[in-house]
């Protein structure tokens, strides 16, 4: 930005429309720019007489505060910009001080939101067999899956927003059973689900690094105010959710805790 200040005296124009000769500087003029601007004193008074236009400037004394006009040149500041734009059809218009890095770990992030979302949906489907028929938990893991695709998703429009290039990566088939003899299927798949949590936040931790890094204040603020206050309430969730189901059992503590999933809004 260029700051240009004006002559350090002047602080006012005043142009008037006149028909004949020269007009002098009167007492009741200066009184006028007195009264309107509320000055102190004036230190001079000049007239500017063009094609029957003329201006009187009224300067304030040495010893008030200073005016200081700020200004913006738009086309000198756009050359640089200018220089930056690309001209090859595949390169992005939009992109602007976002690093491959960035790029790459919101890639990776989009990765582990499916990852995860693919998992909780292979838990929504065993939970709702009929055979094991815990509707709460199914219903509870059904909401947990769409919500992480959603997360996916909403890095791939922030990646799109970004001028980035969105590059889908394999996911793993998820186990189709969670049987455990000892802590018993609710609980087994919810201490899962806690674990899950918890290396989603570390890889959001690691995102914000990346993005730190690279001076990206904007991606540090994307994936602050989306994803991390969220990401530690769900573990606070789910980790409550351990702890009662391990105080229940696995009998029909378990049946109470899925008709309280169940009935949950």
């Amino acid at each position: 930005m260029l700051l240009k200040s004006p002559p350090p005296l002047s602080l006012l124009t005043l142009e008037r429309e006149t028909h004949g000769g020269p007009i002098s500087s009167s007492a009741s003029t200066c009184n006028a720019l007195k009264n309107s601007c509320g000055l102190s004193a004036l230190r001079s008074t000049s007239r500017r007489n063009t094609g029957g236009r003329f201006a009187i400037r009224a300067s304030k004394e040495a010893n008030s505060w200073a005016i200081m006009d700020v200004m913006f040149d738009p086309f000198e500041e756009v050359k640089k910009e200018l220089l930056l734009v690309p001209t090859m059809p595949q390169a992005s218009l939009a992109r602007q001080k976002f690093s491959n890095q960035s790029e790459a770990a919101i890639n990776e992030q989009i990765n582990v939101e499916y990852n995860v979302s693919y998992v909780y949906h292979a838990m929504y489907a065993y939970f709702d067999r009929d055979n094991v028929a815990l509707k709460g938990l199914a219903k509870f893991f059904k909401e947990s899956s769409i919500e992480e695709r959603q997360h996916a998703e909403q890095f791939m429009e922030y990646q799109n927003k970004r001028g980035g290039k969105v590059k889908l990566q394999s996911m793993l088939m998820p186990v189709s059973d969670f049987e455990h003899i000892e802590k018993g299927d609710a609980l087994y798949a919810m201490e899962l689900t806690l674990s899950l949590e918890k290396l989603t936040n570390e890889k959001l931790l690691n995102l914000h690094t990346v993005a730190t890094q690279n001076n990206d204040v904007q991606l540090v603020d994307f994936v602050e105010s989306e994803f991390l206050v969220e990401q530690v309430e769900a573990i606070k969730k789910i980790s409550e959710y351990v702890a009662q189901l391990r105080r229940v059992g696995k009998g029909h503590g378990v049946w109470d805790f899925d008709q309280m999933l169940l009935n949950n809004a």
